[in-house]
């Protein structure tokens, strides 16, 4: 410790330290301390700046925001800002920097003002010394900080994938008499996950079909391969084509079962026809055998 340093027991010098803070990228003290340290009232303090408020630039003395003061109040280690209770006055806090406290024991005709002085100074000194030698070390924690943020938030991306792939992802899935509403929904999700076209193999279909298909997305084509025996009414897909293109039909005895493959990539089977869904116990299972998805595509 310096020699200066034991001019005012006091206050020691490690407790000065505490009562600088950063604030606009500048090490500065609070009026109120530097009142508690001086001797004086803090109105006193700011009464002296006002009188010679050309001494007193914005690099030596400015007053505090509510977000600075709200920041700062989280900060507070050793302080009087709560003795002084800033929330009851009338003014935001003023604070000094290294020139501005300079400034100010120039004007102030307190001996112990001098003294305190040098022990202002003094700390300032030491916290650029430690800011200096420590700057690196705080940026590499800052940058550490963000790439770890980063990492969140690309977890976080993944994770929320994963779980989006998990919702509408399936394997197999089994509806029992009366589960209408579920089975609908499935097949709609599975009809509005196509991008390029479907295909819909089902002997016995009718036009509650196109309700469904109604949901899809906009360009999607659409093929049903059905037998002769169901009859759509030529008018009826007319109009849908008008709205949401294209609808194909072909009549075809090659197929029992009922499928849908979607986009050359993904294709179901299921146990009912579409028209009958929920009304009898039923599966709809994927087959993920691309050579059974190639075969299926190149048949219809």
């Amino acid at each position: 410790m310096n020699e200066t340093n034991t001019l005012m027991p006091t206050y020691e010098f490690e407790n000065i330290k505490n009562l600088i803070y950063t604030i606009r990228q500048k090490q500065v003290m609070l009026d109120s301390d530097v009142a508690m340290l001086y001797h004086y009232e803090t109105k006193k303090i700011n009464q002296t700046v006002k009188r010679n408020i050309k001494r007193f630039p914005e690099k030596f003395c400015f007053q505090l925001t509510e977000n600075e003061l709200a920041n700062l109040r989280s900060q507070i280690v050793t302080s009087s800002l709560e003795k002084e209770n800033y929330g009851g006055r009338r003014y935001l806090p003023y604070v000094f920097t290294e020139q501005g406290i300079a400034m100010l024991s120039g004007l102030l005709k307190n001996e112990i003002a001098v003294q305190v002085s040098i022990h202002i100074m003094d700390a300032f000194v030491e916290m650029r010394k430690f800011l200096l030698v420590n700057g690196q070390l705080f940026e590499r924690l800052t940058n550490v900080e963000y790439k770890l943020l980063e990492h969140d938030k690309k977890f976080d991306n993944v994770f929320n994938e994963l779980q989006k792939n998990a919702k509408t992802e399936f394997q197999q899935k089994v509806f029992f008499n009366g589960q209408i509403y579920d089975a609908y929904r499935l097949i709609v999700d599975i009809i509005k996950s196509a991008k390029i076209k479907i295909v819909i193999i089902d002997n016995y279909i009718d036009d509650s079909i196109l309700k469904m298909l109604s949901k899809k997305n906009r360009d999607v084509q659409v093929v049903i391969l059905t037998s002769q025996n169901c009859h759509f009414i030529k008018l009826d897909i007319d109009k849908f084509n008008k709205q949401y293109p294209t609808l194909k039909i072909t009549y075809t005895n090659k197929f029992h079962d009922r499928f849908m493959i979607i986009d050359e990539k993904e294709l179901y089977h299921i146990g009912a026809s579409l028209k009958d869904l929920g009304k009898k116990c039923f599966a709809i299972s994927k087959i993920n055998d691309l050579e059974y998805v190639e075969k299926m595509s190149k048949i219809s």
